[in-house]
């Protein structure tokens, strides 16, 4: 017979790997967070784990983008049809992501985050972070040159699309795809369907990929989350209670306020939807990547929300590279917070620039960890807002990061949904079948 010990072990395997994946990665997230601490410097030595996890998904990101792309717009059939729901994608995109800032900006105002910092807090905090945060700006000088609108609109038009993938300049990806799904809908059907077959058939295996990468996901959210909280602690967000809590708050508020409605207009509940959807939120939260969260997004809209796969595999690529509704949120929190704690008076001009700035900022940020880091500094750049006051965010920009991507792909799949219902695409599965 087997020691007793063993047989208790056995059934608790057994019984995990019963357990939904994203019931697996929930637990795998508390755990993470709670052991953290008491493991310390075994929990950052294991965070190679999670950045491994994270790197698999990535690596299946750009030809699942471009595949899906291509197929997705592809098969919409026709030019009018494409600059339809294209015209919807864009105008929801940017409607929204300008609403959140100016959420975020209300919020600031409102309750002040960052007045009456001690200043012996405001020096030790520049000071524990301040390498990291000349990191940060200089990897924003590096990716960002500061140009006109104009010259960002030349930079998304790749010179070599081959170097794009290589560089995962998603913004090139996507209008390289796009493009090229569009010169598919202008061929013949006998010339057009041998390509679309084999993009299907790579899209289909890259979701099997995907499938065989989530098996171990749980291990590395509990890796990167048990690192995170080994590495801070919880004294940072002591010191920064406040300023997290509208961060957070806000970001709450906007998810379960503005999404509603698109839901509502949709026809479909929102209790129902946040049912379905909550996994590929909780996953959000664990990865910080929009990106490495778009193949679950992907396969929850389609199969649990009844998105369209033509509707999903257009609207969802692209919300994952400009629809960054949690990440706008968070810059107009941390520009007021940054601005009071540095004593800078902000007047109407520039409450509106931060509006515009952090719109565009957002809109051409890339869908993985810390980027909202990097796009903040524009802003900054743009109020003459010294940006070694960006340390100040600096020890909580890892909580912060991880609330705003889970907001991001919320909206993205809210807009596949109304979108969907506009274009009569949207089949909702019935309760008892989920």
């Amino acid at each position: 017979m087997k020691p007793d010990n063993e047989t208790r072990s056995s059934k608790i395997i057994t019984k995990v790997r019963g357990m939904k994946l994203h019931t697996q990665i929930l637990i795998a997230l508390v755990l993470g967070a709670v052991l953290g601490p008491p493991l310390g410097n075994i929990a950052i030595l294991i965070k190679p784990l999670g950045d491994a996890f994270i790197n698999l998904l990535v690596m299946v990101v750009v030809p699942l983008i471009m595949s899906s792309l291509i197929v997705g717009t592809a098969s919409l059939g026709n030019l009018r049809k494409l600059g339809r729901i294209g015209l919807k994608t864009v105008v929801y995109y940017l409607f929204a992501t300008a609403l959140a800032v100016a959420f975020g900006l209300g919020a600031g105002l409102a309750f002040g985050p960052g007045r009456g910092m001690d200043e012996e807090v405001k020096d030790s905090i520049k000071t524990e972070y301040a390498e990291d945060a000349a990191a940060r700006v200089e990897q924003a000088i590096a990716q960002r040159e500061r140009g006109s609108i104009g010259d960002f609109l030349v930079r998304i038009i790749p010179r070599n699309p081959f170097k794009a993938m290589a560089e995962t300049d998603f913004l090139g990806i996507i209008f390289f795809s796009l493009l090229f799904g569009i010169t598919l809908t202008m061929l013949a059907e006998e010339k057009r369907k041998p390509v679309v077959d084999v993009l299907n058939s790579v899209n289909d295996a890259m979701i099997v990929m995907v499938k065989m990468v989530m098996k171990v996901a749980p291990i590395g959210v509990f890796a990167l989350i048990a690192s995170v909280a080994a590495q801070f602690g919880y004294q940072v967000l002591y010191i920064l209670l406040k300023y997290v809590v509208i961060a957070v708050g806000t970001m709450i508020v906007f998810t379960f306020t503005f999404y509603p409605v698109t839901l509502r207009l949709s026809g479909m509940p929102p209790v129902l939807f946040f049912r379905r959807f909550y996994e590929v939120m909780l996953f959000a939260f664990s990865t910080s990547s929009s990106n490495a969260t778009l193949p679950l997004n992907l396969q929850v809209s389609e199969e649990d929300l009844g998105v369209s796969s033509e509707v999903a595999s257009f609207v969802l690529p692209l919300g994952a590279t400009v629809n960054m509704n949690g990440t706008a949120i968070y810059q107009g929190v941390s520009v007021i917070f940054i601005a009071k704690v540095a004593g800078w008076d902000l007047g109407a001009m520039d409450l509106l620039t931060v509006i515009i700035m952090a719109t565009l900022a957002s809109i051409g940020a890339a869908g993985v960890p810390g980027i909202g880091m990097v796009t903040l500094t524009l802003v900054l750049t743009q109020l003459g807002i010294p940006l070694e006051w960006i340390a100040l965010v600096v020890g909580v920009e890892r909580i912060l990061d991880m609330t705003r991507t889970a907001v991001n792909v919320t909206g993205d799949a809210a807009c596949a949904v109304w979108i969907a219902k506009t274009e009569g695409e949207l089949n909702i599965p019935p309760v008892d079948t989920y």
